[in-house]
This record gives C-alpha cells, sequence and structure tokens, in this order.
C-alpha cells in the first residue's frame, strides 16, 4: 500500500507515536477550552496530528514538534471560528421581513388577474405595471402591435367586470 509521506522509519514512526501519546489529550484539553466542543477539539487534534505524520521528516527535527501540532490545531479551530462567523453573519441578513397584509384591493385585483388567459394577463402586467410601451411589448411577445392593444382591452374589460363584482360581494354577505 502506498502512502502520501515519506517513510521515516521504525524510529520516526516510534518517534511520531510517542508525540501522539504524549501530547494528544493536552493538545485536545487545549482545544476544547478554546472552542467549548471535546467533540469538536477531538478532531481538530487528529486533524493536526494527520497533517504532522505527513510532513514528520521535517517536523522531527524541530526544537518542539508538538508547538506545530498545537499551532495548526489552533490555526484549524480559528479558521472554524470564521466560517462559522461568516455563515452566520450571513444567516442574519437573511432574516424575514414581515410586511403589511395586501390591502382587499390588491387582493381581488391579483385573483381578477389569475382568472384572464396568459396573453392578456401578460399584457395587463407589462402595460400597467411594467410600464411597458405597446410597441415594446410587441417586440417582446413578437407580435404585431394591433395583437397588444385587442389583448390590453380584453384584459381590461374582463377586469373591469370583475373587480365592480368583486365590490359588489361584500354588500351581498
Amino acid at each position: 500500500m502506498a502512502s502520501d509521506r515519506r517513510s521515516t522509519g521504525p524510529a520516526g514512526d516510534a518517534a511520531f507515536e510517542e508525540c501522539y501519546a504524549a501530547h494528544f489529550h493536552s493538545l485536545t484539553l487545549q482545544l476544547n477550552a478554546y472552542v467549548g466542543n471535546l467533540a469538536e477539539a477531538q478532531d481538530m487534534v487528529q486533524e493536526a496530528f494527520c497533517r504532522a505524520l505527513a510532513r514528520w521528516d521535517s517536523i522531527a527535527v524541530y526544537a518542539d514538534p508538538p508547538a506545530w501540532v498545537r499551532r495548526v490545531a489552533w490555526n484549524l479551530a480559528t479558521s472554524g471560528w470564521r466560517r462559522r462567523r461568516t455563515a452566520l453573519n450571513f444567516l442574519l441578513r437573511q432574516r424575514e421581513e414581515h410586511v403589511a397584509e395586501p390591502n382587499p384591493d390588491r387582493v381581488a385585483l391579483t385573483r381578477a388577474l389569475a382568472t384572464l388567459p396568459a396573453t392578456q394577463r401578460r399584457a395587463c402586467v407589462l402595460f400597467y405595471i411594467a410600464q411597458l410601451t405597446i410597441s415594446e411589448i410587441a417586440e417582446q411577445e413578437g407580435v404585431a402591435e394591433g395583437t397588444v392593444k385587442s389583448w390590453l382591452h380584453r384584459g381590461r374589460t374582463t377586469l373591469a367586470a370583475q373587480l365592480a363584482e368583486a365590490r359588489k360581494e361584500p354588500e351581498n354577505v
């Protein structure tokens, strides 16, 4: 089985195992105090030792190899904290906005628009809400201006009838 790390031989492996056994617990306690989560602290220290194992040939010659592992573990904790802070800031900006409910006229208009054929509804929305000209609507829809005028006329007629009927309904109830 191939390994990603350079082999230091039995003496190097034994030195790594000795370092791991001597310092894993104390580094985990330090990280736990910093992050406030034992499982997360264990994961970070374990990750730091994995990174150390991959470079053990060069780390083993340092005056204090556990200091390198500690620094990597703390960097992992700080990076995790920054990621969580960024995510939290994003979520805080995504708060639900409470807006006033629509007035009865808006509800009636929305209902009336929903009953129109799609072409008439699009023409009315584009003309009255988006404030496009008849020629702009014709170009967008790929039809003649006369067709847009026809859609608007039919849509207005239907809307007027439905809205007049909607105004009468509350009085009958």
